[in-house]
């Protein structure tokens, strides 16, 4: 039992390793943006957001089923307009386009 605790534990604290960073652009990568404009968002992003914004944001894994190629930076805000945030639309729609622009 004690060993099943253990191993629970280090998986945890391997999992806190990753940065809110990393884990953001890990999310925005799996909802379909392009790693060059999931790096630069998640980089905007963790700066202007608070973890539990960030952890909503984990709920556009949803869109993994989609086609990412056909994913553009207008229907990724659109799907995060639907989480009802206006200040995390507002980031991410800022950080959306000043990303796009540089890319």
């Amino acid at each position: 039992m004690k060993y099943i605790a253990l191993v629970a534990a280090s998986a945890l604290a391997l999992s806190a390793c990753a940065t809110p960073e990393t884990r953001v652009r890990t999310a925005l990568m799996d909802a379909g943006l392009s790693k060059p404009i999931a790096s630069c968002m998640a980089d905007r992003m963790v700066d202007r957001l608070s973890l539990i914004q960030l952890n909503k944001l984990s709920g556009l894994k949803k869109l993994r089923n989609k086609d990412v190629r056909k994913l553009s930076v207008d229907e990724f805000l659109k799907r995060t307009k639907s989480l009802q945030d206006p200040e995390i639309l507002g980031v991410v729609t800022s950080s959306g386009l000043i990303c796009a622009v540089k890319a």
